[in-house]
């Protein structure tokens, strides 16, 4: 028991000291304030999970807005099936040997880019895009210093992917800087997308009794945790545009509309059609490249020879490297290399 809470408090100290170190020594916090933002991170964990235990109706309205965005795939799935019929998972018009082997990740996950990408055109059109912005630029200032936009993907990551959520805020991405991208990268790497937390709550729900709870409140509390490391390593401004001499305060300015032709609610769709069909593309064609690259190295790796039928592969280097990192976030050693193999796998393949 000592030895684990050893290693967890070592982890906890190393962490933070190790992202600091990473920073640009013209951009690195001075220690004093890294440490204090990092004790104000470690509070908001601490703040969120009593929130979560002592007010457990908050997990019922986590639970809803993730049923939000099954609503959201269902929709988009209803589209895909008249467009593509059997390929974005309707009924097929012959016998599937192998159900499972039946997914299609062009036609049954990315089309849900464009239907987050015409919502979050729909929504600044309307002005409610601006207010949501707003308030949480007002929430995570007083907290963590971090603008309306970051903070909105921040949280919209909780709920949807990391390649959706920043669409939500994309009229903002043109003013926030190279640091608040990051974060907003970071964010994502970090929380589980209501999209796939179903699907992690049913693998684990045998093994772990209210499983979708925890994972849900593990995915919250990584938020704040993300935007600390993020401005450990990168460095940006609290907010994305300051406001003009004696023109009201940072709720404001970020709130500000940016230029972008008008026009009415057709074009509106129009445009966030075109935007998203532009991202899936990029998306998909990253995919292919990364993942064909990965397998060429593999195919190189494979020519040297070791004892035992041992093949090198890059999974298993990342897996030798990331092993240190599995065992201070609390994997015991003996499973440490698996471990970090999967979180090699997930950096290198899945981000």
């Amino acid at each position: 028991m000592i030895m684990l809470q050893f290693q967890a408090g070592l982890g906890l100290a190393l962490f933070p000291l190790l992202a600091w170190v990473m920073c640009a020594p013209r951009e690195r916090l001075a220690p004093i304030k890294a440490l204090r933002l990092v004790l104000v991170g470690i509070g908001l964990q601490f703040f969120i999970a009593g929130l979560f235990l002592l007010i457990p109706q908050l997990t019922l309205v986590f639970n809803l807005l993730a049923r939000a965005v099954a609503a959201l795939q269902a929709a988009t799935k209803e589209g895909m099936v008249m467009v593509f019929g059997y390929l974005a998972g309707g009924p097929a018009p012959f016998e599937v040997a192998n159900p499972q082997n039946g997914f299609i990740l062009a036609t049954q996950a990315l089309p849900l880019i464009l239907l987050m990408s015409v919502l979050s055109k729909l929504l600044y059109h309307f002005g409610i895009l601006q207010r949501v912005v707003g308030f949480f630029a007002w929430c995570l200032d007083k907290s963590l210093g971090v603008s309306g936009p970051l903070g909105t993907a921040t949280a919209a990551n909780i709920f949807v992917g990391m390649v959706e959520a920043p669409l939500l805020v994309r009229p903002y991405i043109a003013s926030m800087s190279r640091g608040a991208l990051f974060a907003t990268m970071t964010t994502g790497m970090a929380t589980v997308a209501g999209t796939v937390l179903a699907l992690y709550a049913s693998l684990l729900q045998a093994k772990v009794p209210g499983a979708a709870g925890h994972v849900l409140v593990a995915s919250v509390m990584s938020a704040p945790a993300a935007i600390i490391i993020a401005k450990l390593m990168v460095q940006w401004s609290d907010a994305p545009e300051p406001a003009a001499e004696g023109e009201g305060d940072e709720a404001e300015a970020v709130t500000a509309v940016p230029e972008e032709a008008g026009g009415g609610v057709m074009n509106a769709i129009a445009e966030g059609t075109s935007d998203g069909l532009r991202l899936i593309a990029y998306v998909a064609a990253m995919i292919v490249v990364m993942v064909s690259l990965i397998a060429l190295v593999n195919m190189v790796l494979g020519l040297v020879s070791f004892e035992g039928g041992f093949k090198l592969t890059v999974e298993a280097i990342f897996g030798w490297i990331a092993a240190p990192l599995a065992w201070l976030a609390g994997i015991p050693w003996a499973e440490a290399p698996a471990a970090g193999e999967l979180i090699g796998v997930k950096t290198v393949l899945n981000e």
